[in-house]
């Protein structure tokens, strides 16, 4: 269907000119416009713009003297930390790929991702080294970096920290040795950035084998742009080596949620995730923002550092805020300076929205993306009124969204109707790794199948019903989850819900619900059942809830479907 400019946001361009440049040009185009404002924050450290490009200099140095060429896998296997920022804006300079790897991976993965990718360099952290180190002997790796935590604290400080440094072991390299002994004189490499990879990005694998995504240079740069464009407004004007921005007339910096130059972002979205390196890594740093950096996810840490830095951006998957709005603190933190909150990942239950939007006086956003399309395609409009609860918003820049019939997928939807979603933009990645037929089976005459199940609206807001692969068919009948989970969520003592499918010979998928409870909450299984069927269409009623813990997540905050599936297959129903 036609885009519809009905709402778009004012002194966003529709279209914008995107500069032909490699990543790393980001960073550099910061470091030129703002030397001295702090880039990253980190454990009470502190790096200027200006500071993290020579370092990141140094490191694409160390990498070319170690053997490191274009083309060639570097692997990152580090929660974030100012070392993170530094080896990948390095080994991007170094002309190598970025394979992003998250700590929480078991051995089985990490060795299939090393050989799959076929890294032959492995960035790790000294306190995780133990499970890498089983299975780098098993791939192509030939050299590996380690990390410590500790280098990161002042000496005066370091004695009252909790990490202090471990020896470096035997057959690795410090990386601190390299960044110190080699100058910021990184390589010459001349790129083909619509060509050329930046990221090789394993899909989270929540409903299959793990897929490497291609996303080259301009892939990359261009969401950037996107998303700090539609946050920001104007167009790109790209001139000696800096993104800069030219407005519509009338339009001022202060009318959009992110100034340049001008906003502190608390970061804790991972950035082995295509959500962390685009959104909550590059894209912040092409608007010159201060990253404070967490290299794990405390509430009340969180919520005290809101006011601690005096923080305007933050966000993440909605399994961030769950935990954030059941704070005692979250009554008490004055929120008055947040000007933006941006969601992804996942759906975020509408409650959760609301109470948001209570507090927080800046714009609420959320948006919509997969690895695929290299992080977004989709975003509410930034502003309050702009705002549409239960749609992920508007394709963005450039980007062409349709909606086509799920079974014979090239029949286009009429608006309202459901169907699965596909994207068509220049975020879209170049394909998977060494999987061609996987790659035909979802880039169609340009089209990304996403496997998504969508709708939009007369205004032209796209709404995420369900997964496809998730789609459960109970009888014949189609039974979305997300519905039934929308139910469950309503439910005073429940903090999120996944509802998956035990297979049945006679009647197919039966939804199986898996629930979360909030803090202190109380609520039996069968108090659940009743209250979530009474809600629910005959065919779409829930046979067995089970209350946990914790629902199992990906590092990206995605609830492991795959997981929930393998459990329910054993219950009685």
């Amino acid at each position: 269907m036609e885009k519809n400019y009905k709402c778009w946001p004012k002194g966003v361009l529709k279209s914008l000119n995107y500069p032909e440049v490699p990543v790393y040009q980001i960073l550099r185009s910061a470091a030129l416009q703002w030397p001295w404002r702090n880039a990253v924050v980190f454990g009470g450290m502190e790096i200027t713009f200006q500071e993290l490009d020579a370092l990141s200099d140094r490191f694409a140095n160390a990498l070319a003297s170690l053997g490191v060429k274009k083309g060639d896998r570097v692997a990152i296997h580090l929660p974030n930390c100012p070392q993170f920022a530094i080896a990948y804006y390095g080994l991007l300079k170094a002309g190598a790929i970025f394979v992003p790897m998250s700590p929480l991976l078991a051995e089985r993965e990490i060795e299939f991702q090393l050989n799959d990718a076929e890294v032959e360099t492995f960035i790790g952290l000294d306190m995780l080294y133990g499970v890498p180190q089983q299975v780098i002997p098993k791939s192509p790796v030939k050299r590996t970096i380690l990390v410590s935590l500790a280098d990161c604290y002042p000496p005066l400080s370091a004695p009252v920290k909790m990490l202090q440094k471990q020896p470096v072991p035997e057959g690795t390299i410090d990386f601190v040795s390299l960044v110190s002994d080699y100058p910021p004189e990184p390589p010459q490499v001349e790129f083909e950035v619509k060509e050329d990879l930046a990221h090789i990005a394993y899909t989270g694998g929540t409903t299959g084998t793990p897929k490497g995504v291609m996303v080259t240079h301009y892939n990359a740069v261009v969401n950037c742009c996107q998303f700090a464009y539609w946050f920001g407004g104007g167009d790109v004007l790209y001139e000696d080596g800096k993104f800069l921005i030219k407005r519509e007339e009338g339009d001022r910096d202060e009318d959009h949620p992110a100034r340049r130059g001008a906003e502190i972002s608390l970061i804790v979205v991972p950035w082995f995730h295509a959500m962390g390196s685009i959104g909550y890594l590059s894209m912040q740093l092409l608007g010159g923002n201060t990253l404070v950096v967490f290299p794990r996810f405390d509430p009340t840490e969180y919520l005290q550092a809101i006011s601690k830095f005096r923080a305007t951006v933050f966000g993440g998957a909605p399994q961030l805020f769950v935990p954030l709005v059941e704070n005692p603190l979250f009554e008490q933190i004055d929120m008055s300076d947040i000007r933006l909150v941006a969601s992804g990942a996942a759906p975020i239950p509408h409650r959760l929205l609301e109470i948001l939007m209570d507090k927080i006086p800046g714009v609420i956003c959320e948006a919509y993306g997969l690895s695929e399309c290299t992080m977004g395609c989709c975003a509410n409009p930034p502003t309050r009124e702009g705002f549409r609860l239960g749609s992920v918003g508007l394709p963005m820049q450039d980007t062409e969204i349709k909606i086509v019939d799920p079974e014979r997928g090239e029949e286009e939807m009429p608006v309202g109707e459901i169907g699965e979603i596909c994207i068509k933009g220049p975020q879209v990645m170049k394909g998977y790794w060494r999987k061609p037929q996987e790659t035909a089976e979802v880039l169609r005459d340009g089209w990304l199948y996403t496997g998504d199940i969508g709708k939009f609206d007369e205004d032209g807001y796209l709404y995420i019903v369900d997964r496809k692969k998730d789609m459960l068919i109970y009888k014949g009948y189609n039974v979305y989850p997300r519905d039934l989970e929308e139910v469950l969520n309503a439910h005073p003592a429940v903090a999120q819900s996944a509802v998956v499918g035990k297979y049945d010979e006679r009647s197919g998928d039966i939804p199986i619900a898996f629930v979360e409870l909030r803090p202190g909450a109380q609520a039996t299984e069968e108090e659940l059942l009743e209250y979530a069927n009474g809600k629910l269409a005959a065919y779409k009623k829930i046979r067995l809830v089970r209350i946990v813990e914790a629902l199992p997540a990906s590092g990206a905050g995605k609830i492991l479907r795959r997981e929930l599936r393998e459990q329910a297959q054993a219950f009685e129903v």
